[in-house]
């Protein structure tokens, strides 16, 4: 399927992963539609690449109706935003061990739920989960959970919205903005284990996770499938 003439939307396409699809997107001729929280990366973003933007926080509903209410057609829906506090059972508060259902599971739900009424006939739909669902990196329980819960989301509603398509994101590690904004003392502990821990012995890149979305948008005859751009790491 091409992209030329499709309206693209991206909640998260401010930065990092998400603004790599959408540059990607509008090379391949797409009119692209840039949502997140920060009005200055979003601007930025929209500038470079020659889409539009407006600000949405998909814990609040009443600010994804307005998102969505403003656009005519979505052909194509990607969900990459959101901010969560990652922990053991035995350190995390209530409200922190939640924070991943909150954000990422709930948010891309709600997303899901208010685009549905402009979503062309042959539309498609990729959530984000990641790697962690089928491997637990370490003692992250509600992480862990969220992500598969996400996955499973995605399946639950590519059966509900047939014909349009949903499928999944699941990254491993990426070198990009989400880690560059970290210590590098972490950053580089994180990624010399990741690396150990997969069978490319390497972290991933944006542009990586991006062929899988491009990838997910385009292919006509997948839905309810997870991809992992994880460099094999499921598998160790």
């Amino acid at each position: 399927m091409s992209l030329a003439g499709k309206q693209v939307v991206i909640i998260g396409g401010g930065s990092g992963i998400g603004r790599e699809v959408a540059r990607r997107a509008a090379a391949a001729g797409a009119s692209v539609h840039l949502g997140g929280r920060t009005p200055e990366k979003l601007a930025a973003a929209a500038g470079e690449i020659g889409g539009t933007w407006q600000v949405v926080d998909t814990t609040d509903q009443d600010s994804l109706a307005a998102f969505f209410g403003a656009l005519d057609r979505v052909d194509h829906l990607f969900t990459p935003g959101a901010s969560y506090t990652v922990g053991p059972l035995r350190e995390l508060s209530d409200s922190d061990a939640a924070s991943p259902f909150v954000t990422k599971f709930w948010g891309q739900y709600h997303a899901v739920k208010h685009v549905v009424p402009k979503l062309a006939p042959d539309a498609s739909i990729v959530l984000v989960s990641g790697a962690a669902s089928v491997r637990p990196p370490g003692a992250a329980p509600a992480y862990v959970a969220c992500n598969a819960a996400v996955e499973g989301l995605g399946r639950g509603l590519a059966v509900e919205l047939a014909p349009i398509r949903v499928n999944v994101v699941a990254p491993g590690t990426i070198d990009g903005d989400l880690w560059a904004a970290r210590p590098a003392a972490v950053r580089e502990a994180s990624f010399g284990q990741y690396s150990r821990d997969t069978l490319l012995h390497r972290v991933g890149k944006e542009s990586e996770v991006a062929d899988a979305v491009l990838y997910l948008f385009g292919s006509t005859y997948t839905t309810g499938s997870t991809l992992y751009p994880d460099g094999g790491y499921a598998l160790r």
